[in-house]
């Protein structure tokens, strides 16, 4: 197509390195390492867009929307991967942040065969959730050409619902039709193609500040500390304890009292307050 000549698809470019089968571990070790620092500084000249993209996914969720990822393979992974965590460490419901994959949850585990090259099945699996005009897409893609992926943002666009991508190549068609791309530019694989490396990083990096700082703004976090995590495992309970002993002076005892009556760290360092006042 004309609107994609200029299109260089730099995550699939030779890798600036060869002969890789003849080099020790400690010299592979190093050689991704080494590839692996330029990724932030990627992510860095990005972050215009990473902003953009932000503001538009604190403005769905403060008016009641939902945050749908959707990508395929590796970057499906990921969405899932953000998604799943933002309820354990925020408190959020689950049905806030979704991740869907092409290929169902299946493909999660284990890759499903020309999954990503079905144009029509995106918005399909966008649709068995209700998804309407209120809520956000967010396509996650390393190469920006995944159909799957680029067909459910074409119809989003058609029934007047935001969306975004995140991808790792410049002028892709997905950043095309996306209303804010974010594109982190990482350049060749150490391996070529392989996309699940610096590119995976990339969009994992990304999608920790986009759902942290939304849940920042969405007031989800008192002071650097996560007051409405889940308390899902001893470790978690411990934290809330040190967490309300810091926020309010009490002993480790009358913290994990307030904690155990009111089973979240927030209620529990407001109902301290509001009992010390009376």
């Amino acid at each position: 197509m004309s609107e994609q000549r200029d299109f260089i698809k730099t995550t699939e470019m030779s890798s600036s390195y060869n002969q890789l089968e003849t080099k020790t571990i400690g010299e592979l070790l190093l050689t991704i390492n080494k590839e692996d620092q330029s990724v932030a500084l990627s992510v860095a000249a990005a972050l215009n867009q990473i902003e953009q993209l932000t503001n538009a996914v604190v403005d769905t969720l403060k008016h009641g929307g939902r945050l749908f990822y959707i990508g395929a393979g590796t970057s499906g992974r990921l969405g899932i991967v953000d998604a799943s965590e933002c309820p354990t460490t925020f408190g959020v419901p689950h049905d806030m942040v979704i991740g869907i994959i092409a290929g169902g949850d299946g493909a999660i585990r284990k890759a499903v065969e020309f999954a990503e090259d079905d144009t029509t099945q995106g918005w399909n699996d966008l649709k068995s959730f209700n998804i309407s005009s209120k809520d956000m897409v967010i396509g996650i893609a390393a190469s920006g050409t995944t159909p799957y992926v680029i067909g459910a943002l074409q119809e989003c666009k058609k029934n007047q619902i935001v969306s975004g991508c995140i991808t790792c190549n410049q002028g892709s068609p997905l950043a095309q039709v996306a209303e804010y791309a974010v594109e982190v530019v990482v350049g060749p694989e150490v391996v070529t193609g392989s996309s699940r490396m610096k590119a995976g990083t990339a969009q994992k990096l990304v999608l920790n500040m986009i759902t942290t700082t939304a849940m920042i703004q969405m007031g989800r976090v008192r002071g650097n500390k996560m007051v409405d995590m889940q308390l899902s495992n001893y470790k978690l309970i411990d934290r809330g304890i040190k967490m309300i002993v810091s926020e309010t002076g009490v002993s480790a005892e009358t913290a994990k009292e307030y904690l155990q009556n009111q089973g979240n760290v927030r209620d529990a360092i407001l109902k301290l307050s509001k009992d010390e006042k009376n």
